[in-house]
């Protein structure tokens, strides 16, 4: 009767380290993936960083004759919302302002879906 209990006993334990190493598999996936949103967090942060040192006090009046010229060059002599000059902010410290990216950091240079919207 006793060796019956412990072949139990060890089939018991095999289930147990069988369950052990799916959940420590798991969180090995969890910790892969919290590490690597991490690294591009890090490395968002840091462009962001270059931005705000380089761009630190904004100048609206230069980012307002950014938007008239824009305009001035397509031929309209509508009046420049605040709106868009945030959007053209954002496009100039490196964000994306297209429906297809929004928000998105510019890793690639100009964005052909950004800039047909600022030109609109």
């Amino acid at each position: 009767m006793e060796n019956k209990n412990i072949f139990a006993h060890m089939q018991e334990m095999e289930a147990q380290i069988d369950e052990m190493r799916t959940t420590l598999g798991d969180w090995k996936q969890t910790v892969k993936e919290l590490m690597e949103a991490n690294q591009k967090l890090s490395l968002e942060n840091e462009q962001l960083r270059i931005i705000l040192k380089r761009e630190a006090p904004l100048d609206k009046a230069a980012l307002s004759a950014e938007a008239e010229a824009i305009l001035a060059a397509e031929g309209k002599e509508e009046v420049v919302g605040e709106g868009y000059d945030n959007l053209a902010r954002l496009y100039h410290e490196g964000f994306h302002i297209c429906n297809v990216y929004f928000g998105h950091l510019r890793t690639e240079g100009d964005c052909l879906f950004c800039l047909s919207f600022l030109n609109k």
